[in-house]
């Protein structure tokens, strides 16, 4: 079993900053990869970005580079999503994922909300 708790969300004007952190615990976690994902209003989920904890190597989307930064503390289990110059489009409910055994864990999302 895996547990994922996201929390850092808010409310932010555009150009801001806020990092986002995700918490993994169980029996099941290990130094997997992580992701981050926004859904926007009546839009599809998609993914942020991308680390592989064990390596380090990362992904960002093209809509988020240059401005957002995913990083791993694995000694506490957290994966934080660092996002600076905040634009409205940001706006949506930020997940995170793991797969495990061909499995997909989300958490329960945190709220992003930029406004111009």
């Amino acid at each position: 079993q895996v547990r994922l708790v996201e929390s850092g969300g808010g409310l932010v004007q555009a150009g801001g900053s806020l990092r986002l952190s995700c918490v993994g615990s169980g029996t099941a976690f290990n130094l997997d990869d992580m992701r981050w994902f926004r859904q926007a209003p009546g839009k599809q989920r998609e993914q942020v970005a991308r680390i592989a904890r064990k390596y380090g190597s990362t992904y960002i989307s093209d809509s988020a580079k240059g401005r957002f930064t995913i990083s791993a503390d694995n000694a506490k289990n957290t994966v934080y999503l660092q996002m600076n110059s905040l634009k409205p489009e940001d706006t949506g409910v930020y997940y995170c994922n793991t797969i495990l055994n061909q499995v997909d864990y989300w958490g329960q999302g945190t709220q992003v909300t930029v406004f111009s």
